[in-house]
């Protein structure tokens, strides 16, 4: 019973701090606005990329990084995945392509571009092997500017 009751406890706990990771950024700037909130663009390979493999395991799946985001921002994930198991849909691929033309035109990847609740760039960011509390302050520091 005490098992069953911290599985539970731990359960509710994992979902206070979910990640709501959006994939249509029309769809995310209309939240941005309603919610007076900026926007991240997290470009991927999350299949292939191992920078972007280990962002994603050391920030964006961290609780700090989740409560800040469910807080501060709405955030977009435009993944490109290379393997045939991890295929996105074909609106999902061509959404995640425009995207890029709009926003990555470099191809980095991983890339991390800021922008404010309009869609303006406000900065973009790679992969930086610090604490997710350290790239918090830097995701921050952009909005400052």
């Amino acid at each position: 019973m005490k098992k069953l009751f911290l599985g539970i406890i731990l359960f509710v706990t994992s979902l206070g701090f979910s990640q709501d990771w959006n994939y249509n950024f029309e769809e995310a700037k209309k939240l941005a606005a309603e919610q007076n909130k900026n926007i991240i663009i997290v470009f991927s390979g999350s299949d292939w990329c191992a920078p972007c493999i280990k962002l994603d395991r050391n920030i964006w799946q961290s609780d700090a990084f989740k409560k800040e985001a469910a807080q501060e921002w709405i955030v977009v994930r435009a993944d490109f995945p290379r393997k045939k198991a991890n295929e996105l849909s074909k609106d999902q691929t061509d959404h995640n392509r425009k995207l890029a033309e709009k926003f990555n035109l470099e191809g980095s990847f991983p890339l991390v571009v800021i922008l404010d609740k309009n869609g303006k760039v406000l900065g973009k960011m790679g992969f930086k092997n610090v604490s997710p509390e350290e790239y918090i302050k830097m995701i921050h520091a952009f909005e400052k500017k």
